[in-house]
């Protein structure tokens, strides 16, 4: 007679519990995605040093139309709480003391991918378009481009562009922020 083995999965409160519990350290790189907590791998200079440049920059561009976070978490939904690059929300008198932001306050989420390219473009992608994220970039290191993702659909983004250096992308929800792809680039 065949097992049935099944897996068990986390929810947001149990992978906050675990945290609290120690299970969980403050400095273990994981992410929750899709009930499971995923180990990242560990932020190396380069990697550290190109989400530090993009932020200084983008800082500048966004000023007060957008809340600037970095490498934080973002609330997908009860089994999902990536912590993504660089993120641009909605802005809140409280700055999301209150409570994590969810899909809805998000109007960008870029994840700087060299080492984590297929994982960034497989994924991440499906499960910020499944959960509504309005928009997703992934600057690709590897091949000096940005790709940017755009009307999200249940299975993917409906709307998918390449940006080579020299050129500037308008976030969707922030037409007024015109980014110059060298600025997100390494």
């Amino acid at each position: 007679m065949p097992t049935e083995i099944s897996k068990r999965l986390f929810t947001v409160d149990d992978y906050y519990k675990m945290a609290d519990a120690g299970i969980l350290r403050k400095g273990d790189r994981v992410e929750l995605i899709r009930g499971e907590i995923l180990s990242m791998s560990p932020i190396g200079p380069a990697h550290g040093a190109a989400v530090l440049r993009a932020t200084n920059k983008l800082l500048r561009i966004v000023g007060d139309r957008a809340i600037l976070g970095s490498q934080g978490p973002v609330r997908l939904d009860l089994y999902n709480e990536p912590e993504p690059d660089i993120y641009l929300l909605r802005p809140k008198a409280d700055f999301y003391r209150s409570g994590h932001a969810g899909p809805a306050d998000v109007f960008l989420i870029i994840e700087m991918a060299d080492s984590s390219l297929e994982y960034d473009q497989d994924i991440k992608m499906r499960l910020y378009a499944e959960m509504r994220v309005a928009e997703y970039w992934i600057a690709d290191i590897r091949n000096d481009c940005l790709i940017a993702h755009s009307d999200p659909r249940s299975d993917g983004y409906a709307t998918i562009r390449k940006f080579q250096r020299g050129q500037t992308i308008r976030p969707g929800l922030l037409p007024d922020c015109p980014i110059p792809v060298d600025d997100v680039l390494p």
